[in-house]
């Protein structure tokens, strides 16, 4: 019960882009206004006619209350302040696994600038406390929280809003989603319920949580978009709301005008540290899915294809031919994975799941994480420019994400292409063939304008393997006579595989 909030877990003050991965509590607003009335003058110039049509049709709109004094009093009581305590070596350093960023993500830069832990030095031990909050589920103690808030926690206790204290137990944590499941001994707590619809753009909400350690602050205000990627990891769906929130509202929820929850609070946009009114909430039909996993066995599988996948851009589309610029691009199947058997390829176009389209790499990502391995699925695919259908049984996610950084010798440059602005060499053989090595960027020229760097090896280009400079001419040639406007390169580096589609106009 004791420790101040903690600044470590997501808070994280950021200038330029200002990501703060801490906490989310509010939604202000003062009033509410039911519908606009027209002054008498007004009403003249309408005409009475139109005038009557507009009161007619205000009168249509649902009367809400002006204020949120009954809801507040609804669903506050279900509301935690949840504070933990972690006590180890003051020579241990903060763990990796305390970040729920993806390693390299703006997230996981601004949560290791601005996420330093508050640590207390004691008699050799480092300590480190924090706060954040939460909300019960379930009348016998099931609450939600956010996965930064306790893991690694070495005790965990949360406040009631009667001011009663509990010791809390962990029961599981899913760091991709940044959820936590938490246990609390009794009954009869008071609880809410997760919504069963989604918001739209303009509704009223309410949040509720622990800033700065106050506990039990109401704010209000409205969804502001949906749907929001904000760099956290290849699940990002938030809810944006124009909150007044601050750290320590971490793992809070957000209320609709019925007193459902439609979603959880894990992260603010602050260039100053402070609110500034854009907020994310994580929907809660994703917290439904987690929590349903976590309490059932403590931990989060998902489904797996076995892909590395982006985006369609209107360049690669135009290099593929493909008609519209949506779709996941598999940049590369993984060996052995049930993309790899189905035969799926690099180059291959994600159109569909079971029938519903796909519009980008993030969806296709979302919809596979939300199926439970074993799963049977059909994806629809534009292979070498025709349409195709493969039927695959999804894998378990691997909860590591092998990484391998294999140096490769390269042979001297023998070519350069000044007019892409690049230098290569032929690179020498490893498991992904020969391929071409980029040995030097021209920081002006137009290829680093599409992210090649040294050391990236070129794979194939146009669909066909190359493996010195001469073939990269080959298939740049061969582009300009079809009358191509973008060539489609395949290029591995340390971050993995990917394609990157570079018009022809400058080549």
């Amino acid at each position: 019960m004791n420790g101040p909030t903690q600044p470590s877990r997501r808070i994280l003050s950021v200038r330029r882009f200002g990501l703060l991965a801490t906490t989310i509590a509010g939604l202000g607003a003062a009033a509410f206004f039911v519908a606009p009335s027209l002054t008498p003058n007004a009403a003249f110039l309408a005409g009475p006619a139109h005038a009557q049509n507009l009161s007619q049709e205000a009168q249509k709109l649902p009367q809400h209350p002006v204020g949120f004094a009954d809801i507040v009093a609804k669903v506050k009581p279900a509301v935690i302040s949840v504070r933990v305590k972690i006590d180890r070596s003051a020579s241990s350093s903060l763990s990796s696994d305390e970040n729920p960023f993806p390693p390299g993500s703006p997230m996981d830069r601004f949560f290791k600038r601005f996420g330093a832990p508050n640590n207390g030095n004691n008699g050799g031990h480092q300590v480190v406390t924090g706060q954040g909050s939460g909300f019960f589920i379930t009348a016998d103690g099931y609450a939600v929280t956010n996965n930064h808030v306790v893991q690694n926690a070495e005790n965990v206790q949360v406040a009631t809003d009667d001011g009663k204290t509990y010791t809390a137990k962990v029961i599981g944590t899913d760091s991709r989603t940044d959820l936590a499941l938490i246990k609390v001994d009794g009954k009869d707590f008071p609880y809410v319920k997760l919504s069963d619809s989604a918001p739209r753009v303009g509704d009223w909400v309410l949040a509720v949580g622990n800033p700065f350690g106050l506990g039990g602050t109401v704010t209000a205000g409205i969804v502001s978009a949906r749907g929001r990627d904000i760099g956290a990891g290849p699940y990002d769906d938030f809810i944006q709301i124009d909150a007044p929130v601050n750290k320590g509202n971490s793992g809070g929820p957000s209320f609709d005008v019925d007193g459902n929850v439609i979603g959880v609070n894990p992260a603010i946009f602050s260039p100053s540290g402070g609110s500034v009114g854009i907020a994310f909430d994580i929907p809660a039909d994703t917290v439904k899915g987690v929590v349903a996993q976590l309490r059932e066995k403590g931990s989060v599988s998902r489904g797996w294809i076995g892909v590395q996948i982006q985006p369609v851009t209107a360049d690669i589309a135009d290099g593929l031919g493909l008609k519209k610029a949506a779709g996941a691009l598999v940049s590369e199947p993984q060996p052995n994975s049930p993309a790899s058997k189905a035969g799926i390829e690099s180059g291959d176009v994600v159109t569909a799941v079971d029938g519903n389209s796909i519009t980008d790499a993030r969806e296709l990502a979302r919809r596979i994480g939300t199926m439970a391995p074993g799963t049977t699925v059909k994806l629809a695919l534009l292979h070498q420019g025709r349409e195709k259908t493969v039927t695959l049984t999804l894998g378990t996610l691997p909860n590591d994400k092998a990484a391998s950084n294999q140096e490769t010798q390269h042979a001297a440059p023998d070519s350069d292409m000044p007019k892409l602005g690049l230098t290569l060499a032929p690179g020498s053989k490893s498991g992904e063939g020969n391929g071409v090595v980029v040995t030097a960027v021209d920081p002006n020229g137009l290829a680093a304008d599409h992210g090649f760097q040294v050391g990236d090896v070129i794979l194939d280009v146009g669909g066909k393997t190359v493996s010195n400079p001469a073939d990269v001419r080959e298939q740049l040639a061969d582009a300009r006579k079809e009358g191509k406007h973008a060539l489609l390169f395949r290029v591995k580096s340390g971050e993995g595989t990917r394609f990157v589609a570079l018009p022809l106009g400058n080549a």
